[in-house]
Formats: C-alpha cells, sequence, structure tokens
C-alpha cells in the first residue's frame, strides 16, 4: 500500500498556550513544539497496515522550519519519507486554505492508496480538514474512526458514536480520520531514530505546489481573529475546615455557585 500521513508540530499542552499581539494568531515560539499525540496515533496506524500489507509510509506536514523535528519524530517511527510545505505566506491561513496546500502536497505523492489524518489538531481542533480535503480530492472519506482494515481495495471501519458503533467502509482511494481509541503509538527505537536522519525530506513552497499565495495566508483567510483578551487569573478557592459539617459547607458552596 502507498499510505499518506498528515502530521502537524502543535504546542505541547504542558505549555502555556497564547496568541500573539499583532495579529492574535498563535505563537508557536512561546511554547514547546511536539508532533501532535492524534498524529502519533495516526501514523502508527499507517505502519500497523503497512507491515500487514507491504508499502510504504510518507509523511506530510505543513509549518514553519521548526516542523522539521516533528516530522523527524514520525520518521523515527518508522514512516519511509516526507513532505514538508514551509513557505512565511502560509503563517494565518485557515482550514480552507490549509486543506488547498495539503491536497496540492499530497498530489505529489505518485498513487496513493490511503491518506490517513487525526480527527482534529490540539491547538485549532477545527476538525474539518479531512472532510475538506475529501471534497477538494473527490475521494470518499471515512472519519472518526476507532478501528480501521483494509481488505483488497476496500477500507472498513468503526466510528463508535453516543448511540453506538457504525461500520463503514469505502473504496480506495480514501480519506481515513482517526480518533485517540485507535492505537497505541510505539516509541522510536535508537536505530529508527538514526535511520530517521537518513530518510528523504522534500521541502516545497506554495509556488511549487502551483498555489497563488494571495489565497493562503491572513490575507487568503475566510475568518480571523479581531480580538483577544488572556485569560484572568485563577483566583484563590474558598477553604472549607471539616468539624463535622464539612459536606454541608461543600453543598452550601456549590449550590451557591449554582452548580447544583
Amino acid at each position: 500500500m502507498n499510505i499518506v500521513v498528515l502530521v502537524k508540530q502543535v504546542p505541547d499542552t504542558w505549555s502555556e498556550r497564547k496568541l500573539t499581539d499583532a495579529d492574535h494568531t498563535l505563537d508557536r515560539e512561546s511554547a514547546d513544539a511536539v508532533l501532535d499525540e492524534i498524529n502519533e496515533r495516526a501514523v502508527e496506524e499507517a505502519l500497523l497496515l503497512k507491515e500487514a500489507h507491504g508499502g510504504e509510509v510518507t509523511v506530510i506536514a505543513m509549518g514553519p522550519g521548526r516542523a522539521t523535528d516533528a516530522i523527524r519524530k514520525a520518521l523515527s517511527m518508522g514512516a519511509d519519507k516526507a513532505v514538508h510545505v514551509s513557505d512565511d505566506a502560509l503563517h494565518g491561513s485557515d482550514v480552507i486554505a490549509t486543506a488547498k496546500v495539503l491536497a496540492k502536497a499530497i498530489g505529489t505523492v505518485e498513487g496513493f492508496d490511503l491518506v490517513i489524518a487525526g480527527n482534529e489538531a490540539t491547538d485549532g481542533r477545527a476538525g474539518a480538514i479531512p472532510a475538506i480535503l475529501a471534497e477538494i480530492l473527490g475521494l470518499p472519506q471515512v472519519t472518526q474512526l476507532r478501528k480501521v482494515t483494509v481488505e483488497g481495495t476496500t477500507v472498513k471501519g468503526e466510528r463508535e458514536t453516543e448511540e453506538g458503533v457504525a461500520h463503514l467502509e469505502a473504496s480506495l482511494p480514501a480519506i481515513v480520520s482517526v480518533t485517540e481509541k485507535i492505537n497505541e503509538p510505539r516509541y522510536p527505537s535508537f536505530k529508527g531514530i538514526m535511520a530517521a536522519k537518513k530518510k528523504p525530506v522534500t521541502t516545497l513552497t506554495v509556488a511549487d505546489l502551483g498555489v497563488d499565495a494571495g489565497e493562503v495566508g491572513l490575507g487568503g483567510a475566510w475568518s480571523g481573529v479581531i480580538e483577544a483578551s488572556p485569560k484572568p487569573p485563577r483566583s484563590a478557592g474558598q477553604r472549607i475546615d471539616d468539624e463535622g459539617v464539612g459536606g454541608s459547607k461543600i453543598a452550601e458552596y456549590l449550590v451557591g455557585q449554582k452548580l447544583i
């Protein structure tokens, strides 16, 4: 199988995330950057399919220069090669522009069978990229999956909902998105880390992809943040000493806060 995995470098969830004062976009330099955890699971699923069916795994990332760290993490897990779309013109791109660029990047991978993505990134949380990609590329989408299997030219998946489990399938090539229940990603081995340094990474600009720079970035975004303010500092909590009536005092406090 020829599998493409979309990966993204995001600010670590343990770091403080904030917006820039200039344009209210995410300040990526103010926090530690990591490969998004849901993307690790997407890479793991691609590697499992490769182990079962043979083939090749290509990771694609769109982001600034430091995103190469996330790419190398995916390669050290076992992916074979990577495409890095990096261009200053992409700063501030919304989900529609991002999907257009990713669709062009996917098109550089000849004869792909399956595109795997996470259900949503932990920074923007739009959760729309897989569906928009499917529309742009004219491919079926099988999204929000907790299990993926491939049988011949068909991809099958299980989607967990509040009502139960939906069983879905589509003909290849197709777009798939996975949830956090799909698997437990492997840790890169020392051998994998060393091998990743020699694996090919192709860096492309929007011009290389034939994308008009005016269609991406803040200028081409269909939505934007007009105003933002930092969240207020946490106030001191209320301490309750239990002298036999602690439970009643807690209940009174919760009632006062309209929580019960």
